[in-house]
């Protein structure tokens, strides 16, 4: 089942409510995604354990409903 960009950006803003959250479909099939995350609590944090925190946020929901989503992730 695929995911809406709606429903993404729902999901990584209950995660990071300060986050501003940017979508690119990457295909015309609600289930390949690119976003860009801006966060405060990102600041100090690696690249990876930035990109943890949003795929946290999914839960099993990512690869499954949500087959792919490409993370850029910084703080401001």
């Amino acid at each position: 089942m695929p995911m809406p960009a709606a429903e993404i950006e729902r999901i990584i803003k209950t995660a990071l409510p300060d986050a501003t959250v940017e979508l690119t479909a990457l295909a015309d099939d609600d289930d390949h995604w690119a976003a860009t995350v801006v966060s405060e609590q990102f600041r100090d944090l690696s690249r990876v354990r930035q990109h943890q925190l949003v795929n946290a946020a999914f839960g099993p929901r990512l690869g499954t409903e949500l087959h792919a989503l490409a993370l850029t992730t910084r703080a401001p």
